[in-house]
């Protein structure tokens, strides 16, 4: 096992997954419930996009032959798709947490799909299981890693809002933003290359 590519691997997506970022739409979303039934609720939607992902890690070659797409496509597009969600992060809309708000207890959407298990994460899953298929276990690991921390913020999400403030939170989230803009340019400059190689 190579623990370097490992923990690099599983720092992407627990960027990807923007945790801090969701703190405060988690928290708009579960306003209603008391702090027992609002843990509850976070766990459960957390396993539930933990499942989900695990099944794109290890469906992510079946998914990629029946679909017909190359290497190169799937660089570009998590490249595009990365750059997007790394400039929302920077760049927030006002009113989003206001839109994730709902009347009663959220299952699967929007907490678990796509906060957590969104289409930037499933992309670079699809990505490392097609590039190094014999590597799943690391890739799990990984996943695992990025989950756990993942699952740590938010569950203890009201505690970290009330320490770091909206203003901290939104802080932090440009930071990883800005961070993922460099991955997201790396990703797309290697999806262009493989299509130039393969011409």
């Amino acid at each position: 096992m190579n623990w370097l590519e490992i923990s690099s691997a599983a720092m992407t997506l627990f960027l990807v997954m923007d945790p801090i970022g969701n703190v405060p739409i988690f928290n708009a979303v579960l306003s209603k419930l008391d702090e027992k039934r609002r843990s509850r609720v976070v766990a459960r939607e957390l396993l539930i996009a933990l499942f989900i992902l695990l099944g794109f890690l290890f469906a992510g070659n079946a998914i990629l032959a029946f679909l017909g797409l190359s290497q190169s496509s799937l660089n570009i597009a998590g490249g595009v798709l990365l750059f997007i969600i790394s400039l929302r992060m920077i760049f927030p809309s006002h009113h989003s947490g206001d839109e994730e708000k709902v009347d009663d207890e959220p299952f699967i959407v929007p907490l678990a799909v796509p906060l957590t298990a969104g289409p930037s994460t499933i992309a670079i899953l699809l990505l490392l299981s097609s590039n190094q298929p014999e590597r799943l276990l690391d890739w799990s690991i990984a996943l695992f890693l990025a989950w756990g921390g993942a699952t740590v913020i938010l569950l203890s999400s009201g505690h970290l809002l009330r320490l770091i403030g909206n203003r901290g939170s939104r802080a932090l989230e440009r930071l990883m933003g800005m961070i993922l803009v460099l991955l997201a340019t790396q990703m797309l400059l290697n999806g262009i290359r493989d299509f130039i190689q393969s011409l």
